[in-house]
């Protein structure tokens, strides 16, 4: 994949190995998975177990499942490889919840989960549903603040809202993803700092919703590589965390 461009103080920063890294997955629909679904963390977590190997990293957060679509709740074990591992699949992450939700929930989430890095894909539900750029931001920010009371020495990866299918008819909405991803771009530079580090990772390269999803907004196995790409890459090359993200070509 080709170089992620990141927006923080701390590039070329290492980030010290001495202890295992927990690693909180934060997201919406599109981190959840519904039933069938690899989903992005699944490959996330192939990429750090042959970057980092075991011991040197956990998955953390309280929950496990993925989204049954027929219950219409989070119900589902199904996940598309049986073998991922039950302590891999934890994450914080819902069909239908955005910056809004998460927010309020980060800090106590944070604490029980002993969590050190979270990997954050939120906003598109925000302001598909919920919120305008300015306020969806602001809850961006509530949400940093939030995770810092838990944890001040958290370091969050922060992932622009992809707009999906939507945005290609809706000419207002494509404007305040962009708007969005904009403000986002300027919280990270200034809520950055030595001791918590926030990172802006690129859009996912060669991303392409018609191809990458299954639905226009969901991804598909080569969507959930490139995310998974996007924050691996971040990290590597600002923290030194991990290696370069190898799965782009591997077997669904």
């Amino acid at each position: 994949m080709a170089q992620v461009s990141t927006v923080t103080s701390q590039a070329g920063a290492v980030i010290s190995h001495d202890v295992a890294m927990r690693f909180l997955f934060v997201g919406d629909s599109m981190t959840i998975g519904r039933s069938g679904d690899f989903t992005w963390r699944y490959r996330m977590w192939q990429h750090l177990d042959a970057t980092l190997g075991a011991g040197a990293y956990a998955i953390t957060g309280p929950r496990t499942e993925l989204y049954d679509t027929e219950a219409n709740a989070p119900l589902s074990h199904a996940y598309g490889d049986a073998a991922f591992p039950a302590p891999a699949r934890r994450h914080l992450a819902g069909w239908g919840e955005g910056w809004l939700h998460m927010a309020p929930a980060i800090a106590d989430t944070v604490t029980a989960a002993r969590a050190d890095v979270l990997l954050v894909s939120l906003g598109l539900i925000d302001l598909g549903f919920y919120t305008d750029s300015t306020q969806t931001a602001a809850n961006a920010r509530a949400f940093i603040t939030a995770a810092r009371t838990a944890n001040p020495r958290i370091r969050l990866v922060l992932l622009p809202v992809i707009p999906n299918i939507r945005a290609e008819s809706d000419a207002p909405f494509a404007a305040e993803c962009d708007r969005f991803n904009t403000l986002l771009a300027k919280a990270a530079a200034e809520l950055d700092s030595p001791s918590s580090p926030v990172l802006l990772a690129s859009h996912p390269t060669g991303y392409d919703i018609h191809t990458d999803t299954y639905d226009g907004t969901h991804p598909g196995p080569t969507g959930e590589h490139k995310l998974a790409g996007a924050f691996a890459d971040a990290m590597h090359q600002a923290w030194g965390v991990g290696g370069p993200y190898a799965g782009a070509l591997a077997a669904a």
